[in-house]
């Protein structure tokens, strides 16, 4: 324990910065994944069979698609096109990628699971469509896919320890690499457990937060 406890202190300054880049790579993903899954959301139930075909197609192929598999396509293949991303670039673009596939999808079901009613009395009172949605329709949905939506952070904050394929310095590939370092193979993954636990904790408690504040509006 001693001896742990020494290493620790040493290895504290690496560990410590890739806890944080865990925690901004997955917060970044989960922002932006956010705001492109309402914009699928919304085109899948509103967009029309043809305008909605590319982002169904989209949500169904990135949703039956590894995500270690994203990371590399995100990797790798824009090298096709002369570009060339860094690894966190690529991985906050594959974990963007499937949150927003997820969200999209939960958001379509829990528009059309609102009742028809709620858009005829939006509509009778002159509620333009743009209205309708801010103030009638996407409130709804959003209380209705609170809890989708932290079981999504949280499955992002796992996925995050995939980005260690592509050299992404983040919490578990530094733990790997003290490892290298000093063989102490069960103290350090244990506390990377413990780590994740504490990040993924954090949002659980964040969203039931959130749910409660929906329950009481």
């Amino acid at each position: 324990m001693e001896r742990f406890l020494e290493v620790l202190d040493s290895a504290s300054g690496p560990l410590w910065h890739g806890f944080l880049l865990t925690v901004g790579i997955s917060g970044a993903a989960v922002v932006l994944g956010t705001i492109l899954g309402l914009v699928i959301g919304l085109m899948l139930t509103y967009g029309g069979r043809i305008a909605s075909l590319p982002f169904r197609g989209f949500v169904d192929i990135v949703r039956g698609t590894p995500v270690l598999v994203l990371i590399l396509a995100s990797y790798y293949m824009p090298a096709g096109l002369g570009i060339s991303p860094g690894p966190i670039e690529a991985g906050v673009l594959a974990l963007t990628i499937f949150c927003a596939s997820h969200i999209g999808e939960t958001l379509r079901g829990a528009l059309n699971a609102i009742p028809a009613g709620q858009t005829d009395a939006a509509r009778a009172i002159g509620l333009t469509f743009p209205q309708m949605l801010a103030y009638v329709l996407v409130p709804q949905a959003l209380r209705q896919i609170a809890p989708n939506f932290v079981n999504t952070a949280v499955e992002i904050v796992k996925a995050s320890s995939l980005l260690s394929a592509i050299g992404v310095g983040e919490l578990l590939l530094t733990t790997q690499e003290v490892i290298g370092r000093t063989f102490m193979t069960m103290e350090f993954y244990a506390l990377v457990g413990a780590l994740y636990l504490v990040i993924n904790l954090t949002i659980s408690a964040g969203g039931g937060w959130v749910e409660r504040r929906f329950q009481n509006q």
